[in-house]
């Protein structure tokens, strides 16, 4: 087993227990409060979820995250969750796409023949993007059918990783080169550690369009490499574990920017996905539910979370007075003294 194979096979164990969660930090959403109508001049069965992402139309405003891919076992998992996008209109996300650049590997890859309308995101670690060729990437691409490409920054997670990327200079230019050229839009994400303010105009003044926050208060990715490290580095990660910006702090931040946020890092109800929409952002991902009730019961757990969801998005629409996403992107919230303190 190589490296990398083993790495991801690590990752999907870890990331299938509590033990790799935020300790102190959360996503602050419980420092959001939506303003209840009790009186809205509306159908529940009515209310309007669509919305679209990179041009491309989902039935609700959900993406189910990028998990995992290039090991035996993602070949099962994303293929069901892409069934199971492809059932409800929603998103899907690949894990990183490193394994198939690098190695070849395809199993979880190549979900097209299941999920034919399902707007699928690929995904390549900064790091690739800056040392593979601007061919190697397109062909990945398009033997893979994606519809955008997640560049992923990881800093905190590669430097207590062990034998993790040490080199991200030049990151900026290269991912403007990238949305500028590429044949799909480029989507920035973070992965556990948020997106601030600054960086958000950095990446907008690139070129780039949608952002993925992947705020802190969900997996700690820091917690995930320190429970895989060696000695050298397990005391770093130990100090680094609760590092980054909470998901509803980053979305915030970004608000106004003029840039599609999608809201990452924590989120576990289709609450949490109506507050991200109140603060800011056009759609939500979820990803380690979604595993755990894959882990559960396959494609019948996954389909009936994805259906508690939608519920309790379309619930709290109807309780803000909402008939579609732009009213709940204007209804009145009310955030708490921790989260106002991010209010740029």
């Amino acid at each position: 087993m190589s490296e990398i194979t083993q790495r991801k096979e690590e990752h999907l164990d870890l990331c299938a227990t509590e033990a790799v969660a935020f300790r102190t930090k959360t996503t602050l959403f419980e420092d959001v409060h939506l303003v209840h109508d009790a009186l809205p001049d509306l159908d529940l069965d009515a209310i309007d979820l669509a919305c679209a992402i990179v041009g491309r139309p989902l039935s609700a405003p959900l993406v189910i995250a990028g998990m995992t891919g290039g090991v035996p076992r993602a070949e099962v998992i994303n293929r069901d969750l892409a069934r199971v996008a492809q059932k409800h209109g929603l998103a899907l996300g690949f894990g990183s796409m490193r394994p198939l650049l690098e190695r070849g590997a395809r199993d979880g890859y190549f979900v097209r023949d299941v999920a034919p309308d399902v707007p699928l995101f690929g995904n390549l670690g900064l790091a690739q993007v800056l040392t593979a060729s601007d061919d190697a990437i397109t062909h990945l691409l398009g033997e893979t059918d994606v519809n955008a490409l997640c560049v992923h920054l990881n800093l905190a997670q590669e430097v207590v990783q062990p034998g993790g990327d040490r080199h991200f200079r030049g990151g900026l230019a290269r991912i403007a080169h990238l949305a500028a050229t590429l044949p799909v839009p480029v989507i920035v994400k973070e992965t556990g550690c948020g997106l601030s303010r600054a960086v958000g105009v950095k990446l907008r003044d690139a070129g780039v369009k949608t952002v993925d926050v992947g705020g802190a208060g969900g997996t700690s990715w820091v917690g995930v490499e320190t429970l895989r490290a060696r000695a050298a580095t397990r005391a770093l990660g130990e100090a680094f574990w609760d590092w980054g910006i909470p998901t509803a702090a980053s979305v915030l931040q970004l608000r106004g920017l003029g840039l599609d946020v999608i809201a990452t890092g924590g989120l576990s109800n289709g609450v949490d996905v109506a507050k991200a929409i109140a603060l800011g952002a056009r759609a939500a991902g979820i990803a380690r539910p979604f595993l755990m009730a894959w882990q559960e019961g396959g494609v019948t757990s996954v389909s009936e979370r994805v259906e508690g969801v939608v519920l309790e998005l379309r619930t709290a629409m109807a309780l803000t007075g909402s008939a579609n996403l732009a009213d709940l992107a204007a209804a009145s919230t009310v955030c708490g003294p921790t989260l106002a303190r991010w209010t740029p």
